[in-house]
């Protein structure tokens, strides 16, 4: 079964809680959380005090993806704030297994995101630590940006050696995920759909309507 992931990055904090309220009215079972630093991406985003706020109120499985260097630093953090999966860029730390390891001994799980850039093979030694591959179908950074179709032929690639390494292990994808192309991507087997400014909006009614889009698209897998 798959399942949409909304990035928290194009909600309008405005109104944070009527938009996270709709989420849980519909149902939404994961909540996405991008951390940017403003070195490993050019933006900043929140760090942990947020995302702790927010576990007091919201019960979403947090899938929490760090887009920071040297994560290694700050995995404590993101376990006191409640985070219930930790991803990290492959990119981000010269010690991405020691990394993966961290997150789960702290009981999390762990995950490795890969750049459009970067090849599948460097998850050759990082199976037995991984309970979740996020494959970047943008240059990470920005909301809004459009689908990367090259990188089709990753998820197709990264799907079978998930099935061949362990079929636990979860595969997201995260950029330029919109109504308009989900269904071109249902026959991939992806578990965890992330999209950000395709869901939040402003005009509640639009956000609903959206929303009761992807139930309706996903129910067909």
């Amino acid at each position: 079964m798959s399942f949409l992931s909304p990035s928290l990055l194009s909600a309008n904090f405005y109104n944070l809680s009527e938009q996270l309220d709709i989420l849980v009215e519909n149902d939404v079972k994961y909540l996405h959380l991008d951390v940017m630093d403003g070195n490993f991406v050019p933006n900043i985003s929140f760090g942990p005090g947020i995302i702790k706020s927010l576990r007091k109120k919201y019960d979403f499985i947090f899938d929490t993806h760090l887009m920071i260097v040297n994560p290694e630093n700050y995995i404590e953090n993101f376990k006191d704030a409640g985070c219930d999966i930790v991803t990290i860029h492959y990119e981000a730390t010269k010690h991405p297994l020691r990394v993966l390891q961290q997150i789960r001994q702290m009981g999390m799980k762990a995950g490795i995101s890969l750049n459009p850039g970067t090849p599948v093979e460097v998850l050759d030694y990082l199976w037995d630590e991984l309970d979740l591959i996020l494959i970047m179908t943008v240059n990470p950074g920005f909301g809004g940006q459009s689908f990367i179709e090259s990188q089709l032929k990753k998820i197709k690639r990264i799907r079978e050696l998930i099935n061949k390494n362990n079929p636990e292990i979860l595969l997201e994808i995260d950029g330029g995920v919109k109504t308009t192309n989900i269904e071109s991507l249902l026959d991939l087997d992806i578990d965890l759909f992330v999209s950000g400014s395709d869901v939040f909006n402003e005009d509640i009614y639009l956000m609903q309507a959206k929303l009761d889009k992807y139930k309706e698209i996903l129910r067909r897998i």
